[in-house]
């Protein structure tokens, strides 16, 4: 009788072992060795045969994971953004003081922003971009959207609260990331700086950014506010 890949996947699930492509381990270390191969080709120069040496597997093996150089890219990113960017927006759930809350979200945005493993990342996904703009796309819609449309929920809910007067949510919700970031980032994405910024850089630069922001959408109930906290 000849056996099925089925049959063999049935097999293997009896002794205890993964069914073809479902193994954890085996997936991380072809993912782990493509990391490798990304960093120092780059998407472009990249190719499977490259990563399938890296990762110490057979082309056979590599194949079963991944269709092809870009199935297993959007993996690898997938991967380092729910590793990296894992409970970043949770400050935006505790929203006592909108200042601070603001100040707390925009340092852990930037130190996020600014690391060299995402500056990396974005660097491959731009070089990509060009050739294949759909994978740009999905890597904007998964990540930065997603991060986006968190912001502009949270700045509705101080709207709501009658702290915030914004005509245009979602523009302002780009904006208060862009204020935070100022400068930042667009030395680090252009090596103009070989060193993330230091936590007093950003400190700086954040509550900059958050008092320019709040002067432009704060309302008179956010003032009274503080100036309530202030003198408690």
């Amino acid at each position: 009788m000849v056996e099925t890949t089925a049959d063999s996947d049935l097999l293997d699930l009896r002794k205890g072992r993964p069914a073809a492509g479902q193994d954890p381990i085996k997936r991380a270390q072809i993912i782990e060795g493509a990391r490798r191969v990304f960093i120092d080709k780059g998407f472009e120069a990249a190719s499977m045969n490259d990563i399938t040496r890296e990762a110490g597997v057979s082309k056979g093996t590599i194949y079963v994971y991944f269709a092809n150089k870009e199935e297993l890219f959007e993996a690898l990113i997938e991967e380092e953004r729910g590793t990296i960017f894992k409970n970043m927006y949770d400050v935006l759930d505790h929203a006592d003081d909108l200042r601070e809350t603001l100040v707390k979200f925009g340092k852990v945005l930037v130190m996020k922003i600014t690391s060299a493993k995402v500056i990396q990342a974005q660097r491959t996904v731009i070089g990509a971009s060009d050739r294949i703009p759909e994978l740009g796309a999905r890597f904007y819609e998964r990540g930065p959207k997603r991060g986006h449309d968190k912001v502009a929920t949270f700045l509705n809910a101080a709207v709501e609260r009658g702290l915030l007067k914004i005509d245009d949510v979602d523009l302002a919700a780009y904006q208060l990331t862009d204020l935070c970031l100022a400068g930042l980032f667009r030395q680090c994405i252009f090596s103009y700086r070989s060193k993330a910024p230091t936590q007093t850089e950003i400190d700086h630069v954040v509550r900059s950014g958050v008092n320019v922001f709040l002067k432009a959408y704060g309302t008179a109930t956010l003032a009274a506010e503080e100036q309530a906290s202030t003198t408690a």
